[in-house]
């Protein structure tokens, strides 16, 4: 049997032209739709039919916007009466939701291996606990190693949006303290408008376009839009502006120095968002839990009974509930408020602004108050330059004087 041709590069070049251009040409996909297993299998289709809606609703939910954290809200997460609402709010958990596929699944077949030992107990599927007593710490180490690589992820992703937070806090700050005019308020808006571009670049279903409609020109937007890389394209608006204005070279310098930041947010994040935790791992854990379930009624079966059903449903929802927290937060961004981040980055700019605007004009009428009153003072004979001094060393003086 002849191997499939592997991809070669092909050199295109154009006529007139002397640089080449390097592309890598692939095999042309097979034509003709392939039409998925369970659409022409009925009952592969009503079998899927309640996980496609587990994962309809999840996906749906993770799209939901996270809020930053309050006062009063956290007040609410360490209230004491967390666990009743906690637990009011199941049916509407998304990760509940999604394990209701695999939960029931067990639960059935453990209803189902119940029913056949009764109806024929000469025949009863029972086994030793000992395997299971051996292979249960093998089981928590994999699944604490799962949690806590997806938390690192996730802190790792937390830390670098703050820091691309900051820099743009800080390169905004320094350009509200250069003299007002029009490319610096363009700048501004180049540096607000970076977290939202790379809020849009790794988060899926984001209408960019949307988002940076009040925030940059229509000429600005149609060249971002346009960009394969729109994160990098903002930070070339950036950095061209820099050296458009006249700002000093030390100053310039510290500014370009926060696009470092920005550089380097967008490689954690395309770091985070292309490589996942090692697939191997994440099918072992999850092959080490579907077996481990599936034996579960057979090993508890002579000393519970028709318990194993409601004993496999706890087990089930509890460690497939830690497993799927772990999967949930290996993606980061979504779990992430960062919608309520850019937004509050804009506030605060605007907030400094007009604070920086109206301690401007207090302190330009102060000074001129001083001024006026300075001026006063010297048409009555009086300076105010010269330091108070009481009458008697004033009079002493003179004396002095008077004597020398």
């Amino acid at each position: 049997m002849a191997a499939a041709p592997r991809p070669v590069p092909c050199i295109h070049r154009q006529p007139g032209k002397a640089s080449t251009h390097v592309a890598r040409c692939f095999p042309e996909p097979p034509k003709g739709p392939s039409a998925p297993a369970s659409s022409t299998n009925p009952l592969l289709s009503l079998l899927s039919a309640v996980p496609d809606w587990a994962d309809a609703v999840s996906e749906r939910r993770i799209r939901d916007r996270r809020p930053l954290y309050t006062h009063a809200d956290w007040r609410d997460h360490r209230s004491s009466r967390r666990h009743l609402r906690h637990l009011l709010s199941s049916l509407t958990s998304r990760v509940i939701l999604s394990l209701a596929p695999p939960v029931s699944a067990f639960t059935a077949f453990a209803a189902a291996i119940a029913t056949y030992n009764t109806l024929l107990p000469a025949y009863a599927l029972t086994a030793s606990s000992l395997p299971y007593q051996l292979t249960a710490p093998a089981l928590a180490l994999l699944l604490v190693f799962r949690t806590e690589a997806s938390y690192a992820r996730f802190d790792e992703g937390r830390k670098a949006w703050m820091r691309v937070i900051a820099a743009a806090a800080d390169l905004a700050g320094m350009v509200m303290r250069h003299h007002n005019t029009t490319g610096t308020r363009a700048l501004l808006n180049y540096i607000l408008a970076f977290p939202i571009a790379l809020k849009c670049h790794i988060i899926c279903h984001s209408d960019i376009k949307k988002d940076l409609q009040g925030l940059l020109s229509e000429d600005d937007l149609n060249v971002v839009l346009r960009s394969k890389h729109r994160p990098r394209c903002i930070i070339e608006f950036i950095s061209q502006s820099l050296y458009m204005l006249d700002f000093d070279e030390n100053k310039r310098n510290i500014m370009e120095s926060k696009l470092s930041c920005f550089l380097e947010g967008i490689g954690v994040c395309e770091q985070l968002i292309g490589i996942p935790i090692p697939l191997s791992y994440t099918r072992l854990t999850s092959r080490f839990l579907v077996l481990w379930h599936l034996t579960l009624p057979v090993i508890l079966w002579d000393e519970c009974k028709w318990i194993v059903v409601p004993a496999t449903f706890i087990s089930a929802a509890s460690l497939f509930c830690i497993e799927e927290v772990g999967v949930l937060i290996e993606e980061p961004f979504p779990m992430l408020a960062l919608d309520e981040l850019c937004k509050q980055l804009h506030d605060s700019t605007q907030d400094v602004m007009s604070v920086q605007n109206l301690v401007h004009k207090r302190l330009a009428a102060k000074t001129k108050d001083q001024d006026s009153g300075s001026r006063r003072c010297s048409d009555n004979g009086q300076d105010f330059d010269e330091p108070y001094q009481p009458d008697e060393f004033r009079g002493n003086e003179r004396v002095l004087l008077v004597e020398y």
